[in-house]
Order: structure tokens, then sequence, then C-alpha cells
């Protein structure tokens, strides 16, 4: 300890500054898109004998038992009867009749993102033939591969979970509502997870009226499955702790092996700067995320990039510090109560429950 250090009573701190998000340009080949759909790290070992139904709430017992069934029903042979070789040979394609997909619709933290993954490992088929990924992975897939090889890349597959199933744009709209459209006919089984029911997507974000066949012909591939209760990550557990100081913060960075330490408005700056599809790759190796002088998001692109970053820490279990404005106080009364309202409270659902992991960094 140095004699400065011991005079001000201070308590000594690594030498190696912690990383900086914003000092990162990560670069994420195509391939890479597509070998990560699977489920999260978080979800890595959840099955549907762990998720654990609200005894007050029967629909989450009967979700458990209906997907059960769906992915039982989702062994033996493709669909389609031709797996990845169908695109080389010239059989006929056939639409299935009926639904052919579950679309769980409900609150946040009720489990959905839960029951999507069980779905995923309980489904028998090899990983390399089922597919899992938010909407925004989804799209950004598309992006990378572009329209023709996404449909052909995704075609073989058993199944498609997508979480978070959002419209944003009227583009998202006809591209998501061809791309599926697609994959039904190909014989791939299609799972979805929303707070919005199929028919009422894209409503307060824009025109949805006019783009209402797409629409219809979104929801014509799932059967909704109703998800009822309360947001687990606030029941029974204590109120978010409150920021701490930028001093608090920035000495935890510096004491804890793997961390970020990045102002937070430069880091929503950067985000501008870094396509969503690789914020992912920007926490590379992050095992705790630091942030001084949290403020309000300015406005509504910026908000709508953080929430995907939320969601990718959320994703990889990686607990946030933080000192400025709470979380619960980063969207505006005009955001929490317009179109994307429901992505704002999730991402504040999300960062409450890491800012609650990241408590022991200073009070450890």
């Amino acid at each position: 300890m140095s004699a400065s250090t011991a005079a001000s009573g201070q308590s000594p701190i690594a030498e190696a500054a912690p990383a900086s998000l914003a000092a990162r340009e990560p670069h994420v080949p195509a391939e890479r898109l597509v070998a990560e759909m699977v489920p999260p790290p978080r979800f890595d070992a959840v099955r549907f004998d762990t998720y654990i139904p609200d005894p007050s709430q029967p629909s989450q017992t009967e979700a458990v038992k209906v997907l059960s069934d769906f992915a039982g029903g989702l062994g033996g042979a493709h669909a389609s009867g031709g797996g990845r070789r169908r695109w080389f040979g010239r059989a006929k394609q056939t639409t299935p009749s009926g639904p052919r997909g579950v679309y769980l619709d409900g609150g946040y933290g009720v489990g959905k993102t839960h029951l999507l993954a069980s779905l995923w490992h309980a489904t028998p088929a090899e990983p390399a033939l089922k597919a899992f990924g938010t909407f925004v992975e989804l799209t950004n897939l598309v992006g990378a591969l572009g329209f023709q090889q996404t449909v052909r890349t995704l075609s073989g597959h058993r199944l498609l979970c997508i979480d978070e199933f959002e419209l944003d744009d009227p583009g998202d709209t006809v591209l998501v509502s061809t791309l599926l459209g697609k994959l039904v006919e190909a014989g791939v089984a299609l799972a979805a997870t929303s707070n919005t029911l199929p028919g009422k997507l894209g409503e307060g974000r824009f025109a949805a009226a006019d783009f209402l066949r797409e629409i219809q012909g979104l929801s014509a591939h799932f059967k909704t499955l109703r998800i009822d209760g309360e947001d687990y990550r606030h029941r029974g557990l204590p109120e978010a702790p409150a920021p701490y100081s930028d001093e608090q913060v920035t000495k935890a960075a510096y004491a804890t092996d793997g961390a970020s330490l990045d102002d937070f408005p430069q880091l929503l700056d950067h985000l501008a700067r870094v396509h969503p599809s690789r914020y992912g790759a920007l926490t590379d190796g992050i095992r705790a995320v630091c942030l001084t002088g949290v403020t309000p998001v300015p406005d509504q692109s910026t908000a709508l990039r953080l929430v995907v970053l939320a969601d990718r820490l959320y994703d990889r279990e990686v607990p946030v510090l933080a000192s400025g404005v709470p979380f619960d106080r980063l969207f505006g009364e005009e955001m929490l109560n317009g179109g994307y309202r429901k992505k704002y409270f999730r991402a504040i659902s999300r960062l409450t429950a890491l800012a609650r992991d990241a408590k022991g960094l200073v009070d450890g």
C-alpha cells in the first residue's frame, strides 16, 4: 500500500484499468450469428421441470403441458419430409394445415423465455436443427445473410424459437411475415414469446391497419397460449438497490476482475455507432458492467438501443453497477406511455434484476 493510500484511509485497488465498452468495435461474422442461435447462457440449464408455476395461476401449469406435448410432436422426420436436401431436389412443397406454431403471450417476468428455452431443449432434434433467438437477432440475421440465404439456412430446421416478438416498423412487418411464411411452407415449427397478442402487433408504433394482411398472416401461423402472473423478478424480492456514488462504482470496477467502466452518456453515444447485432459481442469477456453518471435517456432511438443492450446483458447474466438516477427513471413518462412501453418496462425489470446481482461488488 502506498503512503498516499494509507494516509487517505482508502483501500488499495487493482493497478490494471477496467475495460471500456465504449472503446470496443466488435466485428461479428455472419457464421457466428447463425452458430449463436441457441438459448443464451442464463437459460442453458432450464427445463420444463425447473419451471415453478405459480399455484394461483393455472395458465402457467397448462403452458408447461401444452409445450411439452408440442415438443414431443416435433420428433421424427422433418414436417415436409426432405430436410435440408429438399432445396436441391424437386420435391413438391406442401403447406401444413392449421397453425404450425405456439405463441406465448403474457406480461413481464412470468417465465415466457424460460418456457421457450425449455421447449428448445426438449425438442428431440440435434442443436443444429433448432434455432433460438430474439426477434431483433432474427432480423439482424436477415440483414447479415440476405433474405434468400436466411430462408435456405433455416428451412431445414425442426424448430425456430423467437423471443420478444415485436413489430416496430412496416419494414419488419413485411419482412417477417414473408420469412415465416416461407419457413412454415418448408415445414419448420415456430414458437414465439411476446407481451402483445399476434393480432395486435405494431399497434402504437406505426399505422398497423395499413399492414393488416401481413399481421393477420403472422397470426395465422400461431396458436396463442396465454400465460398469466406477476413479474417473478419482483415476487418476494427486495427493492432494487439505490444507485451508488461515482467513487463507489469506480472503485468496484477496478477491484473486480473482468469489469468494464464507462460514463453512461458516452456509452449511449457509442451504441449509436455499433449495430445492435454486435451488442452481444460488445460484452464478450465482461463479468460486470459499471456505469457512472446514469441519466434519463434523451430520445427514443437511444432508448431502443439501450433496450437491446439490456437484453444482451440479462441473457449473459452480467451484473450492472451504476451511479446516477435509478433504473426506473431511465425512460420518461412519454416513453413509458407510448407504443414501445412494453420494451421499456422489460428493460427496467431486467436492469433492476442485474442491479441486485451487482450489489455484492460494493457490499461484499
